[in-house]
């Protein structure tokens, strides 16, 4: 379908016309992932559906067709929705500081309770920054997202959500927040100046932020990080067994439902943070580097369709949510291999998890979306209203 006939009156509100806009292959590549993750979830309970794999499976297909639903909302409602929705998220973060709400869970207070359910906007507020951040580069000039005063703006949007989850502590939402916003900056055209300047500040930094601002549990993993083996059935035990898993999978792996690491109970949180080790054990080199070659071909296409966008607002939302899931993926992996300390950050729809799921497939939404309308022209300013 030409461009043209893309951009005719009355053509893109059509619900087939929509539908076939959609990148299919995308969708298709985020339902190998979570099948996978299913399987996995199935072999770690000893091959029983409860209590990770059917609940991994309802959600995903309830998200799934959520996520179809809202690819065919228009961009300009995803651009009115972005500065509000971060403000509402914003607000449901302080909430678990200031208000008895807020729950504790795996020693931190990362959580809202909220009767009927409990939820971590911490992983809703990185969609919603990626909304605002996007919102907010494509009212300004290239100019003022190279170097300007007006550049405090987005530092401060991402700054704030970020010092409040690492006061939670999670520290690896909060790392998610300010590398998902910084590659957004980098993204939009920030100075190569700045850009060295800030990664030297943050070299700089990471000692005494070691030393004096992380909580003792905090300080040990990354002290444990760099000397596992110091510490092999306490802070280290975690990363060793993880590295046992990878390993003894070597190139075909121990086979389905026949890893030991996983399946006695060796590795920790094998369901969450750690699915990627038990791939690795039961499918070996050539499970892992599939399911990774999957993650990367999602990322790649992504980014086209990103490149695609005739709005810059397209552009840089759809660029941010790749960064986003891209960093999932690589901070994920580098820490069950030992390259990065464990910061409780799970793998993309392979591990168990609701609040996770439930972002990225909302970000994959807006990225659909940003595929459906990529012809949309969104006016600069206050024009929207």
């Amino acid at each position: 379908m030409t461009s043209s006939a893309l951009t005719r009156p009355g053509e893109r509100d059509r619900v087939s016309t929509k539908l076939g806009e959609i990148d299919w292959r995308l969708v298709g590549l985020l339902c190998v992932i979570a099948g996978v993750g299913a399987a996995m979830l199935y072999s770690i309970a000893g091959g029983h559906w409860q209590p990770w794999a059917a609940k991994h499976l309802i959600r995903f297909s309830a998200l799934l067709v959520a996520m179809l639903a809202l690819s065919m909302v228009h961009l300009k409602w995803w651009f009115r929705a972005a500065y509000p929705l971060y403000g509402l998220l914003l607000i449901l973060v302080l909430m678990i500081e200031f208000t008895p709400l807020g729950y504790t869970a795996g020693g931190a207070r990362n959580w809202l309770n909220l009767g009927f359910t409990r939820i971590q906007p911490a992983e809703f507020m990185k969609l919603g920054l990626v909304l605002a951040l996007a919102r907010w580069y494509h009212n300004h000039s290239a100019q003022d997202a190279k170097w300007s005063w007006k550049l405090l703006i987005p530092a401060g949007m991402i700054g704030v959500p970020f010092i409040l989850v690492a006061k939670q502590p999670d520290l690896g939402s909060a790392m998610i927040i300010g590398l998902t916003g910084g590659v957004i900056m980098f993204l939009a055209g920030l100075s190569w100046r700045i850009i060295a300047a800030g990664a030297a500040a943050a070299v700089a930094i990471v000692p005494p932020f070691v030393i004096f601002g992380m909580h003792d549990y905090q300080r040990n993993r990354v002290l444990t990080f760099l000397n596992p083996e110091s510490d092999p059935t306490g802070t280290g035990y975690n990363i060793i067994q993880s590295k046992i898993a990878l390993g003894s999978g070597g190139l075909l792996g121990k086979g389905y439902g026949l890893g030991s690491q996983s399946q006695l109970e060796f590795l920790p949180e094998r369901h969450t943070d750690f699915i990627f080790s038990t791939v690795s054990e039961e499918f070996g080199f050539v499970g892992s580097f599939t399911v990774l070659a999957c993650y990367i071909a999602v990322i790649l296409i992504a980014l086209r369709i990103a490149s695609l966008s005739h709005s810059h607002f397209g552009r840089v939302a759809a660029g941010g949510m790749t960064a986003f899931f891209a960093l999932f993926v690589a901070i994920n992996g580098a820490m069950v291999m030992g390259l990065a300390p464990v910061v409780g950050v799970p793998m993309p729809l392979l591990s168990y998890g609701g609040s996770s799921m439930m972002t990225v497939m909302f970000g994959f939404a807006l990225v659909l979306a940003v595929r459906v309308h990529r012809y949309a022209e969104l006016p600069k300013g206050r024009d929207l209203f």
